[in-house]
C-alpha cells in the first residue's frame, strides 16, 4: 500500500532532513517551529512527526526527544522532495579554477575530479576511469645503455609509457636502432591501442631487424601497454574527511568502511555494477555490498563520443548532502566533456 503524504508532512519531512544533514543532531518539533516559519504550533508539528514516525520516515534514537530520518525518508527526499541545487558562483569558480590549474593529461582530469568531489561533498569520492577508450600509440624509441643493451620506450599520445631493458643485436649501431624505432612509429602512430591486433603485430616483423629477441621485446612492450590501458584506473579522495563524520566515530563502523576502501576490486565492482547513464543514488540497505549498508552512494557514468570514459561516485553516511552532491556531479558531467575535448586537441 502506497502512503500519500500531505503537503504539510512533506514540508516538515524535508525540513527535518535538511536540518539533520546540516547538524547531525536529532531534530525536535521545537527546533522546526523556532527555525522555520511554518505558521503552525510545535504541538501540531509534533503530531505530524509522530505520524511520519508511524509511517516509517522518522526514527527516535535512544532516549532523545528528537527524530532522525530513516533510509525510507532519504529515498523519498531524493525521489520526490527536490532535485539538485543550483551551484553557487563560488562553487562554479572553484571547479573551473581547479581544472585550469591542475589538468594536463587524461589522468589529471580524473585525479582532479576525485579531489573536487571529496572537497565539495566532504565524503569519499571514487573515480573509475576507462583507460582504453581514447589511448593512441604515439611513438617508440630506444635509449642506449651500453653496446649490448638499450631501454625500449613505448609512449601513448596521453603520455602513458611502458619501458624495459632489451638486448641489442650484435653489430647493430645506435643509428640503426633509431631507424628501427622510427619505422615502427610510422607503422603504428595514430592507431588506437585496441586496434593494434595480432595481424598488425605480426606485420611488424617486416619493420624489425631479424633478431627474434628484439622483435619479441617490442611485441611484449606493446602488449603490456595495451594491458595497462585496458585496466580501469581508480582514483580515491577524501578518506580523511569521511572519517571526521560523526557517523564513523565508532571504531567498528570506521573499521568496516576502511576495509571496503582498501579493497580496490570491491570498489570497482560497486561502480561497474551500476554503470547506467545519469545519476544513480543507493541508500542504506539498497547497497548490496557488505560494509556500506548503512552508507549512501551517488554515482554517474559519463560518456564521450558514445564511449564510457569514467564513473564518478561519492560514498558517505546516509546523512549526505544529496542535492549538493547531485548538483556537483551534474555540473561535472557537462564540464568534463569540454575539458577532455581540449586535452584531445592538444
Amino acid at each position: 500500500m502506497i502512503t500519500v503524504l500531505t503537503d504539510r508532512q512533506k514540508k516538515i519531512l524535508q525540513l527535518i532532513i535538511d536540518d539533520y544533514i546540516e547538524t547531525a543532531e536529532p531534530v525536535g518539533s521545537r527546533t522546526i517551529a523556532r527555525k522555520y516559519n511554518l505558521g503552525i504550533s510545535p504541538a501540531t508539528i509534533r503530531n505530524e512527526m509522530s505520524d511520519l514516525e508511524l509511517l516509517g520516515y522518522l526514527e527516535q534514537p535512544h532516549t532523545s526527544s528528537g527524530r532522525v530520518p530513516s533510509a525510507a525518508a532519504y529515498r523519498f527526499y531524493v525521489d520526490s522532495l527536490g532535485g539538485p541545487l543550483m551551484l553557487s558562483p563560488n562553487d562554479v569558480a572553484l571547479i573551473n579554477s581547479w581544472y585550469r590549474e591542475q589538468v594536463h593529461t587524461i589522468d589529471d582530469i580524473f585525479q582532479s575530479t576525485a579531489k573536487i568531489l571529496s572537497r565539495m561533498s566532504k565524503n569519499v569520492s571514487v573515480v573509475l576511469a576507462n583507460k582504453d577508450s581514447d589511448s593512441v600509440f604515439s611513438y617508440m624509441k630506444f635509449l642506449p645503455l651500453n653496446e649490448h643493451q638499450a631501454i625500449l620506450c613505448i609512449v601513448t599520445e596521453e603520455g602513458t609509457m611502458d619501458h624495459g631493458v632489451v638486448q641489442i643485436p650484435a653489430g647493430m649501431s645506435s643509428l640503426e636502432l633509431e631507424s628501427l624505432a622510427q619505422r615502427v612509429t610510422n607503422k603504428l602512430n595514430g592507431k588506437k591501442l585496441r586496434e593494434i591486433d595480432s595481424g598488425i603485430l605480426t606485420d611488424l616483423r617486416d619493420h624489425v631487424a631479424k633478431d627474434d629477441r628484439l622483435y619479441s621485446s617490442i611485441i611484449k612492450g606493446i602488449k603490456q601497454i595495451q594491458a595497462g590501458q585496458s585496466e580501469n584506473k581508480m582514483f580515491l579522495g577524501g578518506t580523511r574527511q569521511i572519517l571526521n563524520q560523526p557517523e564513523f566515530k565508532e571504531p567498528e563502523r570506521m573499521k568496516e568502511l576502511l576495509g571496503v576502501l582498501e579493497e580496490q576490486q570491491i570498489l570497482k565492482d560497486m561502480l561497474t555494477a551500476g554503470r547506467d547513464s545519469g545519476l544513480k543514488v543507493t541508500i542504506g540497505s539498497e547497497n548490496k555490498f557488505s560494509g556500506i549498508q548503512d552508507c549512501s552512494m551517488i554515482q554517474a557514468t559519463y560518456r564521450l563520443n558514445g564511449q564510457v570514459v569514467g564513473t564518478l561516485a561519492v560514498l558517505g553516511p546516509t546523512r549526505m548532502e544529496y542535492r549538493k552532491v547531485m548538483s556537483v556531479m551534474e555540473y561535472l558531467h557537462h564540464y568534463l566533456k569540454v575539458v577532455m575535448k581540449k586535452i584531445e586537441e592538444k
